[in-house]
């Protein structure tokens, strides 16, 4: 038996990241290729003549040198017409095509490019033709596209079909002439993968390091191309996890519609973490993508519980048992795992069954047991002294068969630590005794199982054999059985082997065995080391366990430094000694340990790191591009390029430029031009050769270390450029990448052309296929910089830049980009500030500073270098530009920029208008004013006295006051009194009153250190005379109240029970003072009806008339006198008085009806509402859909004490509908509902007879039909008292319908008056009749 042991296999894969594709364009001069080509062809010939000398020359040499001769001539006139054509004076001739488009035959669907070189000047205009019909590309931008580029043209025709099978011809015209060239363009239908396609795919959109929790979903998706797009061709798309294919489960959902590829994780568990790829085979090859996925665990129930285990498998299936595994979880909890509890189910069932009674420490357990034939699942839950966990993922099925029988179709993979055993069966075969078995041994013995392994015996004929399995207690038979491979739970074992033809002799013993665990814990793991990676992830590596037995992977754990909350960064163990630590916080100094775990649990935790701060690593930039030529002369030429798409998370400090010569398409060596970097992104090489081919290849270099080289550029000639436009702008940045604007800077073209660059051009699109260039402006810019607004955040851009001078438009820029527009998190804008003593200043902070992080202050983006204007104070993350001396001066654009970081700046515009708020602000601090919460107000106090008041909103303890009136400071005395409370900051004046000369202007002026205040109140005029007559009144007032007087006037009040009080309240009431009722002048005496109606309660007098009526009409009058004083009060109840207190009640009593109501009666139905009081004046109408009732012999209205009520007999139809009733309110009215549009009141429609006579003993059972929509409600009556169902009556309702009352048997006490009474909203009715009981006896004695 072969013997190994199965381990899962854990890799990590870097990420992939998709580079972009660069976009190179080759640089065309204005003389055009045909001048070049002449050029140099006459530049090739000797300018040293040879002597000559006279001698004899054969006939044959005499003619070959006349034709040498003549050669000679033709070039010279060739060389005198070329040189005609570069004289300014003679340099107009007709078009010529240098280079002409050429025919082309593309499959369908293809993008065909038509191209041609046309010299000619003045500069000739190309136009391009479809079968003679003149080709419109601004009608049909989506079908062509036609470029003109220094004498190069061209016309790009996209998505052929058929119909663009043509001849082309393109046409050049000017004064001088035209001239014209034409091109076949066959378009083939059909495409198929048998004509040598070679596939390029990207992956775009890619998923980025994923978290999710257990029982979520997940879902992660790429966006694949695959070019050339081919009909019913599609590639193969793989999901893997650790590097093991995934296929479609129940956890595990995968979807390719044509060009997204997406993975979808239903109900995260732990198993699913690990790296994830995505790979795109197609027939050339394949393409990959890789990332991280995270799952933290579920939160527990109780606190301190461990977490659940995971990746729960089964192995060495047999008919009566399994061996089940699993790995610890990451997190013990409160305190350590005390074991494990395995469960089972079995397929088809819900209900999980405990496999043992105590934990096992082992991450390993034997489940015995089993029915042979049935499928089980298992889970496993950890315990420590807090609680049981939650239970892991259920594992996959496993069925429980006999292995002789489950060899006869594979052989399964052996438990962990047994091994791998193959072996196979042959056919029986009679007669052969088997030998004994050999190599018989213990892999495992633990305290509750062993497991024996051992080798079959060479002869055993082709029979199916058996084991048996003894233990040395006078060899005490064990177990016996079929094909086993090895044994389970026995002690000291022995085997014997048999057959039909005989038992074998007894296998060797094995030694002696000590019951125990033989796989020990792991060592601790070596030190940990954590290092940076991103702002958001640590790379943390360990040393190895040493001399561990079966490691199942490393958990790691980190704290915030300080803390002791440790966290896990991984929840399924890995392999590896490096892992990268995801998902941590931005700026957190973070501490690591590691511990190892195998099946016999975990190790001691290794040591902890070094706190490192969780930040960007720095690392060496990315390599230069776009290495193309600016500038060329005879011994010169310059250079521009794009900085690195990645910096390395430094400031690129400079360039390398290395260049080398080109002699027949032979490369020479690499050599330095410059020793010393260069720190902007263009370079003049000096003292190259004219004519001489070169290339030029730049390298970065940042604090981390020096990049790799760009691409070489193409292959350059030094000879003097004679173009009139200007270079391309180079150096192009971007500033201020904000959600909807940026500042783009660049440089000028090192080469100007024949006149100096006066202005410049940009443009932008977004960067995704078939966007066309827009113009970012008008009119030309003589500014480097300019903001662009108008973007569309979470969106990415790309920029160019054109220059031009009076010749024209020059070359365009190399394209920056793409850019994308979003404000970054944690991003600062530059704030003014004016400190306390008027200084004004512009503040920057920076978050994410990083090592040699420095703050640049710029005006007009130009670095700032002098310092007469502005002082620069930097501490920390802030950086404070302070004005000198604030004047006009200083009026433009001033921006900061943070070095080190990814792009964090700023800018402030300082205008006049804002630099005028600026001084204005400054002067206020210099020069402060003392704040007011309120300005100077005046209030009427008590007596009529009067106060003048404010409040200060700022101020100090040393705050002094002056009160002033009429310019005049007045004083603390009789006729002023001030206070100034410090607490609350109000200050105030009292005088008593107001006399004729206290008309004017009352001022407080106030005095804090160097701070002042003033406020003022006017009091002239109208104002004042107004105001010293309520300072009189309220003095009269207060005098009037030393008295006897009357706090509230008398009014009335109207009661819910509609009674009528007049009421007044008094104050300073003695025992002494009267107090007298009159009515209509005449008092009312103690012997008066009316004076029982008087009554006070708690300084209230009440004058009571009951319910109002006419005669109670009339004046009301109340004196109170004493020899304090005297006051009166006077209620008009007459007229237009008695009719605002009739108004009153109608408002009370229409307020106090209740809803429409409607009840049945033998002749119809009738609708009321109950009122609290009803008099003859009230005014009630009754209305039907909005119109007001006829009154008539079937529908009348009326009153009944307190219901007012509308009766409708025998209802028709046409009496449905909505009533409503309108009750007087003194204004519009009081109005009630009631709908019986489409409803049916409750009815008795039968069943039930007028009077029952039964005899004593029988049973009586009635049976009702009753109807009503709503179904109504049902009630049983005797004798006008309800009936409850219980043993003596049965009653029931059945279908809404069918109401019954059952008596057993009766007697004589039942008889009476029975009703059935039916209720619903819409009306109620009673079906009676009568119950007669008699006895026999009786009646013949009657008779």
């Amino acid at each position: 038996v072969s013997m190994s042991f199965n381990r899962v296999v854990c890799f990590v894969r870097s990420h992939e990241f998709a580079r972009g594709l660069v976009e190179v364009q080759e640089e065309v001069k204005e003389e055009g290729v045909g001048h070049v080509a002449m050029r140099n062809l006459f530049s090739l010939e000797t300018s040293s003549m040879e002597t000559i000398t006279v001698e004899k020359k054969s006939r044959k040499r005499h003619i070959r040198e006349s034709a040498d001769r003549l050669e000679l001539s033709k070039k010279v006139e060739e060389r005198a017409e070329f040189r005609k054509k570069q004289n300014s004076d003679n340099l107009t001739h007709p078009p010529e095509f240098i280079v002409r488009p050429r025919g082309q035959t593309v499959w369908e669907g293809k993008t065909v490019k038509l191209h041609c070189t046309v010299s000619g000047w003045p500069k000739p205009r190309i136009a391009w033709y479809k079968n003679n019909v003149v080709i419109d590309e601004k009608a049909h931008p989506d079908k062509y596209t036609a470029e003109s580029n220094y004498n190069m043209h061209s016309l790009e025709i996209k998505s052929c079909d058929f119909l663009d099978t043509a001849q082309y011809r393109v046409s050049a015209l000017n004064i001088k002439g035209e001239s014209s060239s034409v091109a076949t363009v066959v378009i083939k239908n059909g495409f198929c993968s048998e004509h040598g396609v070679t596939f390029e795919t990207a992956i775009i959109d890619s998923f980025e390091v994923a978290f999710g929790r257990e029982g979520e979903t997940l879902s992660l998706g790429c966006t694949v191309i695959v070019y050339p797009t081919v009909k019913r061709y599609q590639p193969d798309v793989l999901w893997y996890r650790n590097g093991k294919a995934l296929a479609e489960s129940k956890w595990v959902h995968t979807h390719w519609s044509g060009e997204k590829a997406t993975l979808t994780l239903i109900h995260l568990n732990k198993e699913d973490e690990g790296l994830y790829t995505l790979r795109v085979n197609t027939k050339s090859g394949f393409q990959s993508y890789s990332a991280y996925v995270f799952v933290r665990d579920e939160e527990v129930e109780l606190e301190g519980v461990p977490v659940a285990p995971l990746d729960v498998r089964c192995h060495d299936a047999n008919k009566d048992y399994v061996v089940v595994t699993w790995k610890q979880p990451a997190v013990e909890g409160s305190s350590s795992i005390l074991g494990y509890f395995i469960d089972r189910c079995e397929v088809g069932h819900h209900h999980w069954a405990q496999c043992n009674d105590t934990p096992v420490k082992y991450a390993r357990f034997p489940v015995t047991g089993l029915i042979e034939g049935r499928s089980y699942t298992f889970r496993v839950r950890a315990i420590n002294r807090a609680g049981v966990s939650r239970p892991s993922r259920a594992s996959d099925p496993v069925t429980a068969i006999d292995p002789h029988d489950r060899a006869r179709h594979r052989a399964g993979p052996s438990a962990p630590f047994t091994g791998m055993i193959k072996f196979t069966e042959e056919d029986a075969t009679v007669g052969v005794v088997p030998g004994e078995p050999t190599d018989l041994v213990v892999t495992e013995a633990t305290k509750n199982y062993v497991v024996l392994a051992w080798s079959p015996p060479a002869q055993r004929g082709h029979e199916g054999v058996v084991y048996l399995v003894e233990k040395p207690e006078m060899w005490q038979k064990v177990a016996k059985f079929k094909g086993a491979k090895y044994f389970r739970k026995a002690l000291y074992t022995v085997d014997i082997y048999s057959n039909s033809a005989g038992m074998s002799e007894l296998s060797s013993a094995t030694g002696d065995i000590t019951v125990g665990d033989m796989l020990d814990l792991p060592a601790a793991p070596g030190p940990a080391v954590a290092t940076r990676n991103t702002d958001t992830s640590v790379v943390v590596s360990w040393g190895a366990s040493k001399d561990v037995k079966h490691l199942v992977g490393y958990y790691i754990n980190y704290t915030v430094a300080g803390s002791d909350v440790w966290t896990p960064a991984n929840n399924k163990p890995v392999k590896g000694t490096r892992f990268v630590c995801h998902g941590l916080n931005t700026g957190d100094s973070c501490v690591f340990r590691v511990k190892a775990v195998n099946a016999a649990g975990y190790s001691h935790s290794s040591l902890e790191s070094e706190a490192v701060v969780v930040k960007a690593g720095i690392a060496i930039p990315g390599v230069p591009s776009g290495v193309h030529l600016m500038e060329a002369a005879r011994d010169y030429m310059v250079l521009a390029w794009r900085e690195p798409a990645v910096t390395g998370g430094a400031d690129i400090r400079g360039y390398f430029v290395d260049y080398r010569t080109v002699k027949g398409g032979v490369e020479g060596q690499w050599h330095e031009l410059n020793p010393k970097a260069v720190t902007c992104t263009s370079y003049k090489a000096e003292n190259l050769k004219e004519n001489l081919f070169y290339q030029f290849q730049v390298r970065a270099i940042n604090m981390a270390g020096v990049s790799e080289a760009s691409l070489p550029s193409a292959a350059l000639e030094c000879k003097e450029w004679t173009i009139a436009k200007p270079g391309a702008p180079h150096d192009l940045h971007v500033l201020e990448v904000r959600d909807s604007s940026l500042v783009l800077l660049w440089e000028p073209p090192t080469f100007d052309g024949r006149t100096p660059v006066n202005g410049f051009y940009v443009d932008i699109k977004e960067a995704v296929a078939g966007e066309d260039w827009k113009g970012v402006h008008e009119k030309a810019t003589k500014l480097k910089y300019m903001k662009v607004n108008g973007l569309i955040a979470g969106r990415s851009y790309v920029f160019r830049v054109r220059a031009q001078n009076l010749a024209g438009v020059g070359k365009t820029s190399a394209v920056l980009g793409p850019v994308l527009a979003l404000t970054m998190p944690g991003t600062h804008e530059i704030i003014l500030d004016v400190d306390d003593d008027g200084v004004i200043s512009m503040i920057f902070e920076c978050s994410e500073m990083a090592e040699g992080s420095e703050f640049i202050w710029s005006k007009n983006y130009k670095t700032l270098t002098d310092t007469s204007r502005l002082t620069i104070v930097t501490e920390g993350g802030k950086s404070r530009a302070i004005f000198n001396a604030p004047s006009l001066e200083d009026l433009g654009i001033f921006s900061c920029e943070v070095t080190n970081t990814v792009g964090v700046s700023a800018s402030y515009t300082l205008t006049e208008a804002g630099l005028k708020r600026l001084l204005d602000i400054s002067h206020e601090h210099k020069f402060p004013i003392i704040p007011f919460k309120t300005q100077m107000a005046m209030e009427l106090l008590e007596k009529g006295r009067v106060r003048f008041w404010t409040q200060v909103e700022k101020f100090t303890t040393g705050c002094h006051v002056d009160y002033v009136f009429n310019d005049a400071i007045v004083e603390n005395g009789e006729k002023y009194q001030m206070n100034f409370d410090k607490n609350s900051g109000i200050i105030e004046m009292f005088m008593d009153s107001l006399a004729v000369t206290d008309e004017g202007t009352f001022t407080f002026n106030l005095v804090d250190g160097k701070a002042k205040g003033s406020t003022s109140l006017v009091l002239i005029g109208e104002e004042f005379r107004e105001l010293q007559k309520k300072s009189e009144f309220e003095h009269a007032e207060w005098i009037r109240r030393q008295g006897p007087h009357f706090v509230d006037y008398l009014g009335f009040q109207v009661t819910p029970e509609c009674n009528v009080l007049l009421k007044a309240t008094i104050g300073n009431i003695r025992p002494e003072t009267e107090i007298r009722w009159y009515k209509d002048g005449i008092e009312i005496e103690e012997d008066d009806a009316d004076y029982k109606k008087i009554e006070m309660k708690d300084e209230v007098l009440i004058f009571n008339i009951g319910k109002l009526s006419k005669k109670d009409a009339g004046v009301y009058e109340v004196k109170l006198k004493d020899a304090r004083g005297k006051d009166k009060s006077m209620f008009n109840l007459t007229e237009a008085g008695y009719q605002t207190v009739l108004n009153e009640l109608f408002r009370v009593i229409a307020n106090s009806s209740t809803e429409i109501s409607v009840k049945s009666t033998e002749h119809g139905i009738v609708l009321y509402s109950l009122i609290t009081y009803h008099m003859e004046d009230l005014q009630v109408g009754w209305l039907h859909k909005e119109a007001k009732i006829a009154h008539s012999d079937r529908v009348q209205c009326g009153v009944t004490g307190e219901q007012l009520w509308l009766k409708v007999n025998e209802p028709t139809e046409k009496d449905k509908g909505k009533y409503t009733i309108n009750i007087c309110d003194g204004k519009d009215g009081v109005k009630r509902f009631c709908d019986l549009s489409g409803q049916d009141r409750a009815r008795v429609v039968g069943g039930l007879p007028d009077v029952v006579t039964i005899q004593e003993g029988k049973s009586l059972n009635l049976t009702g039909n009753v109807w009503g929509d709503p179904a109504p409600e049902v009630t049983w009556m005797k004798n006008d008292r309800e009936l409850v169902s219980d043993e003596r009556y049965a009653l029931k309702f059945e279908h809404g319908k069918f109401a019954s009352i059952t008596i057993a048997a009766v007697t004589t006490t039942d008889s009476g008056k029975y009703a059935l009474l039916v209720k619903n909203k819409y009306g109620t009715e009673a079906g009676e009749f009568t119950v007669s009981v008699y006895i026999p006896e009786e009646e013949k004695k009657k008779e």
